[in-house]
């Protein structure tokens, strides 16, 4: 026994156990194969860990041949995998040098099992895993491993394999070929597998039974609607399949130029790569075709197919520090600034002093950035929803029901010696189980997901739209989301001895003059010259706009910056960009090494003003300086600080590390960038508001800015109040403190007034570090804050993922809108994920939104509620269609007789198949209300609304049964004989329908083969009872409002059910009705006692009282905590710091969970 647990990226984490296949048990299960005609076979197909339980014996993992995964999630699925062995005897005794090559640290050596030389493997979701000997577990290959310090990756494949070590590495299909092979399914495979499916097998089972009953057209129907659902579902997978072949196929067969050691270049095909090959980077545009680290040189890469976000980002190559930890470790979050993704183009090169662009190969395969993306595809991860798992337990229920009356119908057959008992009994079960029913489950999704597309929203995992129905926090990406994606540049407050001077706005009549200012706005960026324009991230645009000069290439491949026609006089040529230490998420600041021609060589750096202000000296920053900043924060301006240093002659740029360039710099100023709301966002926040679902902004920018932001765009009221929590770690110790600060710029007055305050007038708000903070050293109080958390700036995108997570373990259904960029991984994890980018990042994301706005958001939530309701419609619709039939037929059964093939006909087809396709045709109520439909099936309104409306048609059958034998005309065998007698009232007592008269044989025995679809008083009286039931169910189902809507509108759903109430005599003929007595007409009126019932049971009101007189109170996590939380006279504790124990909870790998293929992923064993 052991544990897997992928990397962040995977959606997979699971427990694994060692089988050994037994002779004996495998002979057993084939006889049983045998016996059962293949039953057996098919549900061990359906439940793998049955298969394995039966054929095989537990064992450990070393002694294994077979596998069984189960998921740790709450679904605990299985999965059987086959442990394959290979042989390398022939390679290890043809390579003498095979010690040396493996190296004895290496997986490749700990792999190989002595004296029989043999790799012992498994393959989870497209990664391999090898038995690694010593540590007795399997472990992940394919990258290169992780122990490695920056140093050792240079000295160790700095000048690449040999080709010993290359064929080893590849040769012993320990790493595997080099490529994303998505395989384009075969039609057949697709069809047996959906074939195969437990709905359609029992379909196949109704229809054999149908066939073999002479039902021949209703068999027929739904043979014809289960081809067309397969193949359409078929048709619909095999798209997809060619979708993401194509997506991945341009990177499986690429020719690079590898570095062999003491043989030089070398060209070969990208399959060919394994991890630890040198690959050379040539200039021009590159496909990459795996991870690499850069090691010499930098690069220009376009990485929208992973982020979105189509700026180019400068990779720098990986330093060579000389200490004791991993290279990973080393760097950081920066790490990825030192990586080239797979699947990402390479747009620049620019080589350094060691002559050629080099990388190493990190990981191939599935294990790139590009194959988590295609695995998540592949792999999506499971989603909990209530809908569908009390669905199952109530189809269980069903069929309970059933068997009751099969043991019913064979007694009651079985002592009348009719015939053919098995045959009845088994027709139970298809009356009793609505074979149609998932097919009509699957209507409404498909029709929903079409009115989706309508309104410019495309979805790629149609389960979730039901999902969207239960939404009640949405997170909000800010730059580009709630607000516009540019930014225009608003002005400039220099900084000159240590005073703040006048503010310099834009645009200008005069330009700005010449000095360190102008300089750093006019080199500290990463723009690039890419296809004859300069392109990069919005906010260096705008700032080197500014400037009015010209950027371009020198004769050393460096970027030089010259004034253009436009510009203001400068005393030089231009300025050479030496070096770039490109923009950190974690640093929060980029920085250049600039020269101007002829010139000193200076340092320039650009970033969040506190971390600025910081590696300033301290005679260089304004005392003043964090008032000002807190003024245009205020007002919601993006602020950057700007500062400067020169350096010391006779350096060499490429020597000095990052921290050395970062320090004491002279503070130059701020630059105020204006982000504007979109106009669309304060009319959505407020729609959201007034539907009771809760917003919240996670943002990578300042926090005062994205509190201005969303005071602005109406996420918090006016009334309300911010706090400021801020966790830090505490220097030297293992232990945290947290502080809660009133977030008020301009009214300082007494906070104690906000402690009497509802939970709803006051708002959280913090920083990523500081939620980090928090979630290792406060565990307990992240319920608390979340709870009332609004605001989340400077966040990761792990630690995006990760909030999203934890807003889903307090029981919220949470959705996720962003423009792609850095939101990928929140994105996935969320109930609902919306892109607004319709980059090829954006297929991760369920939802994406043609327009960029999130004006999709409340038409999301409100197709989602229309969805969800139709589903619980129709799932009661069917439930109860079957059962009053079910009823009808036990009901006629007891005088041995039954419906006729017409009247089952006209039920099955004529009223359910086609109102059931039509119900699904209402549309999404305009209004969202605030509150959601219910979310699950076995509630009280639905059992009650379905128990009550069986026991109302159970009632009535039962009295028309009755009471029509108690009528003086009733005749058991001749139900003719009171035609044309001449009795007075005859027909003022019964609808005579002279045209059906020579249908029956009224000297037919009561025995006979005919009785089961005879004729008779009872089988019109409970066909016409249980069809009207079965319409005016139909009919008050199909209600409007709140969430759809009024059926009015659902024109095809009204047409069909004007055909079918209409009283058409040639129809009538047919369904072996002949004499209707009038009196039933009077027990059909009576039918519309159910939409009474419904009417009552589906009162908000009522409920919402009956809760409060027998104090019922909602168990969700979230709203316990509310209710805890307003008793609590001392939270929020404003103005207070607590300091945490020693004992930090590790969350490091989880701040990375579900993140973006490009974030870190960590090794990992099972």
């Amino acid at each position: 026994t052991g544990a897997i647990t992928e990397d962040g990226n995977s959606p997979i984490k699971a427990e694994i156990f060692g089988y050994k296949t037994q002779s004996s048990r495998k002979a057993l299960c084939i006889a049983g194969y045998i016996l059962s005609c293949g039953a057996l076979l098919l549900l061990f197909y359906w439940k793998p860990e049955w298969d394995v339980w039966a054929n095989c014996i537990r064992c450990s993992l070393e002694e294994a041949d077979i596998v069984l995964l189960r998921t740790t999630d709450e679904f605990r699925v299985y999965s059987r995998k086959t442990v394959t062995w290979i042989s390398v005897s022939a390679l290890i005794r043809s390579r003498s040098d095979y010690p040396a090559t493996a190296g004895e640290d290496s997986i490749f050596s700990k792999a190989i099992m002595k004296p029989s030389l043999q790799v012992k493997s498994i393959q989870v979701q497209k990664i391999r895993y090898v038995w690694n000997i010593c540590a007795k577990h399997f472990q992940k290959v394919g990258a290169l491993e992780d122990h490695h310090t920056c140093s050792a990756i240079h000295a160790k494949f700095g000048s690449g394999l040999t080709c010993n070590e290359q064929y080893v590495r590849y040769a012993l299909v320990i790493c595997g070929p080099n490529t994303i092979d998505v395989p384009v399914i075969p039609v057949w495979k697709l069809l047996v597998k959906e074939v195969l499916n437990p709905f359609y097998v029992f379909q196949l089972f109704s229809v054999c039974l149908w066939f073999a009953e002479d039902y021949m057209e209703y068999a027929t129907a739904i043979i014809i609607m289960s081809l067309l659902s397969i193949f359409l579902t078929v048709y619909d997978l095999r798209q997809q399949s060619v979708k993401l072949h194509r997506l991945v196929e341009s990177h499986n067969n690429i020719m690079v130029t590898v570095c062999r050691n003491k043989e030089g270049f070398q060209e070969l095909e990208s399959h060919h790569l394994v991890p630890g090959d040198m690959l050379v980077l040539k200039e021009g545009k590159t496909l990459l075709p795996c991870d690499a680290i850069l090691i010499s040189g930098q690069c220009v890469v376009n990485e929208s197919m992973l982020t979105g976000e189509s700026t180019p980002v400068t990779k720098t190559h990986l330093p060579q520090a000389d200490n004791i930890k991993p290279w990973r470790m080393h760097c950081a979050e920066d790490y990825k600034k030192h990586v080239l993704f797979c699947g990402t183009e390479v747009i620049q090169t620019k080589a350094d002093d060691r002559g050629v662009v080099k990388a190493v190969v990190l990981r191939t395969g599935f294990n790139t950035a590009k194959g988590d993306l295609v695995r998540s595809i592949l792999y999506p991860k499971p989603m909990n929803f209530k809908l569908y798992r009390d669905a199952l337990r109530f189809l269980m229920c069903l069929i309970a029901f059933a068997a009751i009356g099969m043991i019913y119908t064979v007694c009651v057959f079985a002592l009348n010696g009719v015939r053919e008992v098995v045959k009845k009994a088994l027709d139970v079960i298809t009356i009793a189980v609505p074979p149609a029913l998932p097919a009509a489950l699957t209507t409404g999704i498909i029709y929903t997901q079409r009115r989706l597309k309508k309104k410019g929203i495309f979805c790629i995992s149609p389960q979730r739209i039901n999902m969207c129905g239960q939404l009640n926090l949405i997170c909000f990406d800010k730059t580009g989301t709630l607000t516009e994606d540019g930014l225009d540049l608003w002005g400039l407050l220099p900084s000159e001895r240590n005073c703040f001077q006048d503010i310099h706005s834009f645009p200008a009549d005069h330009s700005l003059p010449w000095g360190p200012v102008f300089r750093a706005m006019a080199v500290c960026h990463s723009l690039i010259v890419w296809e004859g324009k300069i392109q990069g991230d919005p906010l260096d645009m705008k700032m080197f706009e500014a400037t009015n000069w010209n950027e371009g290439q020198g004769s050393t491949h460096a970027i030089v910056v010259r004034p253009g026609p436009k510009a203001s006089c400068a005393p030089v040529e231009g300025v050479t960009i030496l070096r770039q230490f490109p923009f950190s998420s974690a640093l929060q600041r980029m920085s250049v090494i600039a020269q101007e021609i002829g010139g000193e060589k200076q340092v320039f750096t650009k970033g969040a003003p506190e971390m600025v202000a910081m590696l300033c000296r301290a005679e260089t920053v304004p005392s003043n300086f964090e008032s000002k900043l807190l003024l245009y924060t205020a007002q919601g301006f993006r602020v950057i600080g700007l500062a400067y240093k020169s350096l010391q002659a006779g350096k060499q740029s490429t020597d000095l590390t990052r921290e050395e360039v970062e320090s004491d710099l002279t503070f130059l100023g701020l630059l105020i960038m204006e982000n504007r709301l979109k106009k669309e966002t304060k009319p959505v926040l407020e729609e959201l508001s007034a539907a009771r679902i809760r917003s919240v902004m996670v943002t990578g920018d300042n926090i005062q800015t994205a509190v201005t932001v969303a005071r602005n765009a109406g996420m918090i009221s006016p009334m309300s109040r911010m706090i400021l929590v801020e966790a830090n770690k505490i220097p030297g110790s293992f232990s945290a403190s947290i502080t809660w600060k009133p977030l008020e710029e301009n009214k300082p007055e007494d906070y104690r007034s906000l402690l009497a305050l509802g939970s709803g007038q006051y708002h959280f708000a913090m920083s990523g570090k500081s939620y980090q903070t928090v979630a290792q050293h406060f565990r307990h109080l992240l319920p608390k804050l979340l709870l009332n958390g609004t605001v989340f700036a400077r966040m990761s995108p792990g630690q995006k993922s990760s909030l999203v997570e934890e807003f889903q373990k307090l029981d919220y259904f949470v959705g996720m809108c962003g423009d792609g960029a850095n939101d990928c991984g929140a994105l996935k994890v969320a109930h609902a994920g919306i892109s607004l980018s319709e980059q090829e990042a954006s297929v991760a994301s369920p939802f994406t939104s043609r327009t960029p706005s999130i004006a999709c958001v409340p038409e999301l939530i409100k197709e989602g509620r229309a969805a969800l309701v139709t589903s619980f419609c129709m799932f009661k619709y069917m439930a109860l269609y079957s059962t009053i039939q079910y009823l009808g037929v036990l009901l006629l059964y007891w005088q041995l007789n039954s419906f006729g093939n017409y009247q089952f006909l006209f039920q099955d087809l004529a009223i359910t198949t086609v109102i059931g396709v039509t119900m699904s045709f209402t549309g999404a109520c305009p209004k969202l209300v605030p509150y959601r439909p219910p979310s699950q099936l076995i509630s009280p309104p639905l059992l009650l609304s379905v128990v009550l409306n069986i026991l109302f048609s159970l009632s009535m059958q039962i009295f028309g049964f009755v009471v029509v034998q108690e009528q003086p005309w009733y005749s058991k065998t001749n139900i003719h004989r009171l035609v044309g007698t001449g009795l007075p009232n005859t027909t003022d007592q019964l609808n005579y329908r002279p045209d059906h008269q020579l249908q029956v044989d009224p000297d037919a025995s009561p025995q006979g083969a005919d009785t089961l679809t005879g004729v008779s008083y009872e089988n019109t009286t409970v066909w016409l009872l249980s069809t009207i039931n079965c319409l005016i169910v139909a009919l008050v189902f199909s209600k409007g409002k709140p969430f759809r809507q009024p059926i009015y509108t659902n024109w095809q759903l009204s047409i069909c059910l004007i055909l079918v109430f209409a009283d058409i005599d040639d129809l009538y003929s047919k369904m072996d009705v002949s004499i209707v007595p009038r009196w039933v007409f009077f027990l059909l009126q009576s039918h519309y006692k159910c939409a009474g019932i419904e009417a009552v049971i589906e009162n908000r009101a009522l409920w919402l009282l009956l809760k409060k007189t027998f104090r019922y109170h909602s168990k969700s996590h979230y709203k316990r905590l509310q209710r805890v939380l307003e008793q609590d006279s001392a939270w929020p504790p404003l103005n207070e710091t607590f300091f945490s124990d020693s004992v930090a909870i590790s969350v490091e790998g989880n701040m990375g969970g579900h993140s973006n293929p490009t974030f870190d992923s960590n090794e990992d064993v099972f």
